[in-house]
């Protein structure tokens, strides 16, 4: 990818939470929620306890974690820079962030166009390993 803009990147409050979720839970990924039952809310899963599915997109690393988003729901998004952050509050039901008094919030910005063109495609579907 070289210098590519990432597609979703973590403020340091959000990366100093996702650390603590490592310390305590091991690996962790992310799945951006699509609205259900607890709203939009980045989700945070240990490492392969939620099923990526051939219709999943992989946005990128998100400080050392997998994130990932439903395409239909990627079509709305594709043309924003995901940026994780951290409120006070409580987390989505199953992500891990739940009970610690505080949550994982989406922000967004729009990539100018010339950041848009310049960025890589998206691949769909579980990440290599």
């Amino acid at each position: 990818m070289g210098d590519a803009l990432p597609r979703v990147v973590a403020t340091d409050a959000a990366g100093a939470m996702i650390d603590e979720l490592r310390a305590r839970h091991g690996p962790v990924m992310f799945f951006q929620s699509g609205g259900c039952c607890d709203g939009s809310a980045p989700m945070c899963y240990p490492d392969g306890e939620f099923n990526i599915s051939d219709t999943d997109v992989y946005l990128g690393n998100l400080h050392g974690a997998a994130f990932y988003m439903g395409r239909e729901q990627f079509a709305y998004w594709e043309h924003t820079q995901l940026i994780i952050d951290v409120v006070a509050g409580n987390g989505g039901m199953f992500s891990l962030d739940n009970g610690t008094g505080r949550r994982f919030l989406t922000r967004s910005r729009l990539f100018t166009d010339d950041e848009f063109n310049a960025l890589p495609g998206v691949k769909e579907g579980p990440r290599d390993t």
